[in-house]
């Protein structure tokens, strides 16, 4: 698409989105004088479905009128309310019901599931990531890596870009994994990095992993609800995502863990035991020796934290009206893109600004990161000053993710003004 720098473009494309009805789904975080404001923060936090109250409030009922009777009685019997959760959440991870848990929050299920699949030896122990990683994810590693006895240093192998460059090259990738051989345990990335907004091929990552013998994860807190998955083509091992971006479903809300089929019949693989996960038909007869659950229930420790499942429900229902991941990174490559077109308009030198988000379509979600060399802080500020809510990462990068079921063209076209606006008085300054 050629795009166009004028509102009536932007209202254009709007008045042509299928999707475009979806915002009114949302509440809206008001700005300055009272108005909207330009909300580019779903990487961070996604917005209020307006479901979302609703479906926390009937169980808030059910608790008031059935108290323990909840579990077995209702509309929604608590018991089994996870099960009802794994088909949607399979289709937005592109996985069977089976092999996916709404369950606990991200970090909790990373840990659950690095006991299974990071079993060092004593000659195939190292572990892969990317450097500079979400710092959650490092500090899992790093206290897995302890509880077997191992140094982080000498177990944990982190990648980094080529001098020059802000991105991982997926035959970099490779290429380490090769080099680490029989001595790679487990990789475990970001689907997507939090900080560049990069898109890791996970399909050639897990090949070259499984062609070593080694496991191979992925935190998909960035790419769940952000860009098409498909975790059981692509033979992933496990996975975990947290469900507050891109799937819209409240601050600190519940998290999925996948786990493929080929493990739902190994039961005897090792795994940290509760009693949600144990077989349902055996459960309540209260006695020893774990079962565990059919796939990724298995994994289960506690019954469900019913009020933060109810409002992850409501939002799920709003992805599944809209048609798919498919439809929404249809509108997400064209928004993005119009941002990116918009910033490259601005004159500025890459002394003053970068786009380090890659520019290939096929390689970012939704979000585009700027390194900002000069008076970084400030713009942010600016940013925020006037309505346009991103988010800020030390040392020098602000984050703008436009997000397909709430954010608009016109928003964009917003942006953008408000940019070239700062890049003008940049300008102005340097002469």
């Amino acid at each position: 698409m050629t795009f166009e720098p004028t509102l009536a473009f932007a209202r254009q494309l709007d008045a042509q989105d299928p999707l475009h009805k979806f915002r009114q789904q949302f509440h809206i975080p008001p700005g300055p004088a009272g108005q909207e404001s330009l909300y580019f923060c779903g990487n961070s936090l996604g917005l209020q479905p307006r479901t979302a109250r609703a479906a926390a409030e009937q169980q808030f009922t059910n608790w008031q009128n059935l108290a323990v009777e909840g579990h077995f009685r209702g509309d929604s019997p608590w018991m089994n309310f996870h099960e009802a959760l794994a088909a949607p959440a399979a289709r937005i991870v592109g996985a069977k019901p089976v092999e996916v848990v709404v369950m606990n929050n991200l970090t909790t299920n990373l840990h659950l599931l690095l006991v299974s699949f990071y079993q060092p030896t004593a000659t195939r122990y190292k572990v892969l990531m990317e450097g500079g990683a979400f710092p959650s994810d490092q500090y899992a590693l790093e206290s897995q890596v302890k509880l077997h006895g191992r140094q982080p240093d000498d177990a944990i192998v982190e990648l980094t870009p080529r001098s020059g460059e802000h991105t991982l090259r997926t035959e970099d990738i490779v290429a380490k994994i090769e080099e680490l051989g029989d001595s790679l345990a487990t990789v475990i990335m970001g689907g997507i990095n939090y900080y560049t907004g990069q898109v890791y091929d996970m399909a050639a990552i897990t090949r070259a992993g499984h062609a070593v013998g080694a496991k191979v994860g992925f935190d998909l807190a960035h790419a769940a609800g952000n860009i098409p998955l498909h975790l059981h083509e692509w033979n992933v091992d496990f996975a975990c995502w947290c469900t507050y971006k891109y799937l819209n479903s409240g601050p600190g809300g519940v998290a999925g863990a996948f786990v493929h089929e080929r493990y739902a019949e190994q039961p005897e693989l090792l795994r940290l035991a509760g009693w949600w996960g144990h077989d349902e038909e055996e459960r309540f007869k209260m006695r020893k020796g774990f079962r565990p659950m059919r796939g990724a229930a298995g994994w289960q420790l506690s019954n469900s934290a019913i009020l933060t499942m109810a409002v992850h429900q409501a939002a799920l229902e709003v992805h599944e009206a809209a048609g798919g991941m498919e439809v929404l990174r249809r509108k997400s490559e064209l928004l993005t893109g119009y941002l990116e077109f918009l910033i490259t308009r601005l004159g500025l030198s890459a002394s003053q600004l970068e786009i380090i988000t890659p520019a290939d379509p096929t390689q970012r979600g939704c979000q585009l990161s700027l390194l900002v060399h000069q008076n970084g802080r400030d713009l942010f500020e600016h940013l925020l000053a006037v309505g346009v809510i991103g988010d800020w990462r030390e040392p020098n990068v602000i984050r703008l993710a436009p997000v397909p079921l709430y954010n608009t063209f016109e928003d964009v076209y917003r942006v953008g003004e408000v940019l070239a606006e700062w890049a003008s008085r940049q300008q102005v300054v340097q002469a």
